[in-house]
């Protein structure tokens, strides 16, 4: 204990073994110290000796480190294999610098609510993303490309859109000095109604179903070959083939258009910028699989033909493909079966143990192919 004295101030402190020590102060050291706990801000030289006395003996707090998941082989093929762990520690070996052609990935989207999967909000993805950025940037081959799926979202309470998306391609672009080769969306016809309040209560706002695909690589002219990525041609285009009908001259457009420019088959339509592909499967080996296991289902699952569209476009047989954040493992199938050499990784141990239900598929790979009609804004 501390005790005021008029001549001056006496610690008394009592020790386990209960003998008691005696400090003393002259009223020069006493004056002293009153100056100096003033100046600190106290009004007593008590608080003032308690202050100091934390503070060179500060209580100790033991922080708790989260694990980081060491990479574990969950499943191997001759081509690839599914990695449980976190993506960045793979991406950080010296023996992966510049071995990767192409990252197709579609990282967890900064939504409002949290999910399953895990996720960032908006307003911090840019920062949560920077790691992953520069981890890109090592990985990828001068000629390798960069695709990302990446879903809009709506501001909270209001029927607005956030900018996050844009505002990572902007951050990607220019200060990770990647190039925007071309922008893709993705239109997924399954899609329901949402926000709800928005577009079937209120009826403000019209359905969402696109998701824009950021296609970016480290050179402007990376790897790529749109004779792959083929369609076919309409019945119309069939015709001018095989009759030779065709409108010559100049378009509203300025284009001029010669017989030479219909006379030749190509073997297939360009497509345009826009995948049309559905995502509403809920049966089939992969759930089968996770039933038989007990494994959770992903709930965000790339449908096969997104990943399979940009690896035929961007590489080639043999080539090295990674998805960083591979959920249920598409990707690895999709580019196990097109000849590919791959890397799924995924912190989450259910849902990288439920991608090995993609390989139980013994049967022959094939993308549906399904026509979807988007009509023409109309009076009804």
């Amino acid at each position: 204990m501390i005790i005021y004295g008029l001549k001056g101030i006496e610690l008394k402190s009592k020790t386990k073994d209960t003998q008691t020590g005696n400090i003393s102060f002259s009223n020069q050291e006493y004056s002293k110290l009153l100056i100096d706990a003033k100046i600190a801000g106290f009004t007593n030289i008590k608080d003032y000796l308690l202050s100091l006395h934390n503070n060179l003996n500060p209580k100790k707090t033991i922080r708790k480190q989260e694990p980081s998941p060491r990479l574990k082989t969950i499943h191997k093929t001759d081509l690839g294999k599914i990695i449980c762990g976190d993506s960045l520690k793979w991406m950080a070996k010296a023996e992966n610098k510049k071995s990767v052609n192409l990252i197709v990935t579609s990282p967890p989207f900064g939504l409002l609510s949290k999910k399953s999967y895990g996720n960032e909000n908006s307003e911090n993805y840019c920062d949560w993303f920077r790691s992953f950025a520069e981890s890109f940037n090592q990985v990828l081959a001068d000629d390798g490309s960069l695709v990302i799926d990446i879903q809009g979202v709506w501001s909270k309470g209001i029927p607005a859109r956030s900018l996050y998306h844009f505002k990572l391609l902007q951050m990607l672009c220019e200060e990770y000095g990647f190039y925007l080769c071309q922008e893709h969306y993705w239109w997924n016809p399954s899609k329901l109604p949402s926000p709800a309040e928005w577009v079937t209560v209120k009826r403000v706002r019209v359905k969402d179903a696109v998701n824009c695909i950021w296609w970016l690589s480290k050179t402007p002219n990376p790897k790529a070959n749109n004779k792959k990525i083929l369609t076919s041609y309409s019945e119309s285009m069939l015709s001018v083939l095989s009759n030779g009908f065709y409108n010559k001259g100049t378009r509203p457009s300025g284009h001029k258009l010669s017989k030479s420019h219909f006379s030749i088959n190509h073997g297939g339509s360009i497509p345009p910028n826009l995948i049309v592909a559905s995502n509403a499967a809920s049966c089939g080996p992969y759930f089968d699989y996770c039933k038989k296991y007990g494994l959770k289902i992903h709930p965000a699952r790339f449908p096969y033909a997104i990943p399979d569209y940009f690896i035929r476009f961007l590489t080639n047989e043999n080539d090295l493909i990674l998805d960083p954040f591979a959920g249920s493992s598409v990707t690895g199938f999709v580019a196990e079966k097109n000849n590919r050499k791959w890397i799924a990784i995924e912190k989450d141990i259910d849902f990288a143990n439920g991608g090995k239900g993609h390989f139980a598929n013994k049967s022959p790979y094939k993308l549906e192919k399904n026509e979807y009609t988007i009509r023409s804004p109309h009076k009804i």
